[in-house]
This record gives structure tokens, sequence and C-alpha cells, in this order.
């Protein structure tokens, strides 16, 4: 797994999972960041305030030595309007699936077509993630689908831009094509 967060090396919301004491059977984790990782989320992802960010989880192993991490990501987070600067409270509801393999595993390699270029099916499942060691962490997955799912352009919906007008027929008309020079122009041989 990647490390998206900044400075130290633990990220902001983690729920450490030992890949070894993974079953087959699915065992369901509920996670729930606190106050104090809430605000170091809210620094992360650059927005007012993460007011909660919560997730139900299915943790299983897949296949022989890989773990499949699937359920649901709900926050709460308040951004700052991009018309007014306003605060505007978003709500995130997400399902994922995520798989996680060991690094080296075979299960992990790109599919490459007989003329050595990459096969991805943009509506297929994604490539698993790799992981060192023995433990994944699935909060830090938690708070990356969040991140994902935040919207970049946060508007209130009675916001307008008052001031900007896309363009002035009466104004248009006077303006000259750019090509207008060109019309006349003939091909020199």
């Amino acid at each position: 797994m990647k490390d998206h967060h900044h400075g130290g090396d633990t990220p902001p919301f983690s729920y450490p999972v030992r890949v070894g004491h993974v079953s087959a059977n699915p065992v369901t984790v509920h996670v729930e960041a606190g106050s104090r990782e809430l605000k170091a989320l809210a620094d992360l992802w650059q927005v007012l305030d993460v007011k909660s960010l919560t997730a139900d989880l299915q943790i299983a192993r897949w296949k022989k030595d890989g773990v499949r991490v699937k359920g649901r990501v709900e926050a709460e987070i308040e951004q700052a309007c991009v018309v007014t600067l306003e605060p505007v409270l978003s709500r995130i509801d997400e399902s994922f699936e995520q798989i996680f393999v060991p690094e080296g595993s075979k299960l992990a390699r790109l599919v490459l077509s007989e003329t050595s270029e990459m096969v991805l099916d943009p509506e297929g499942p994604d490539l698993p993630e790799t992981f060192t060691g023995d433990t994944i962490d699935a909060g830090e997955v938690v708070a990356e689908i969040a991140a994902l799912a935040i919207d970049p352009y946060p508007r209130k919906a009675s916001a307008e831009f008052a001031d900007h007008v896309e363009g002035d027929p009466s104004t248009d008309e006077a303006k000259p094509s750019p090509f207008a020079v060109l019309k006349d122009w003939k091909k020199q041989d």
C-alpha cells in the first residue's frame, strides 16, 4: 500500500489487519475515526472539517495468500463553497472492494497481450494492491476511498456567479474572426 499522507510514517486514519489472522470466512468490522483522526484528515484533504468517517468492512482471505476488503464508507465533510467561500456540508457514501496480495505475487502482475501491450479493462476489477510484511491497513483504504469521493468544486445550492457573463451576443458580431485574414490567402507555387 502506498503512503499518500504528509510527513510521518503513520497515516491519519489506521486500522491494521494481520494477514495471518484472516480466514476464508468474512469477518465484519465497523471502524470509526476519532476526533484527532478527523482533524488530521481535514488537514490532509484540505477541507474545513471532517465531521465523521465510518466504514463497515468485510475482511476475508482471497485465493491462497491474498486478502479482500470490501465494504461501505460514509463520511460527512465541510468544505468552502467555490463561489461564496461559505461552508458547504457534503455527505459521502461509497461502496468499494479492494484486494491485497503479497509483494511479488503472480496475482499482482499486469496482463500482457501477445504484443507485450498492457491489457486493462476500464470496466473490470482494479489490479490488486501489494503489501509487504504481514499487515495491511484497512483504515488507510477507507480514508482513500473517502478522499476520492470528495467534490472538488463544492457549491451551495443557491450560489451563482452573479458578476460573470459568459458572452455578450452584441459584441460577438463586432469581433472579426481570427481566420478572416486567411480568406484572401492563396497557396503560392
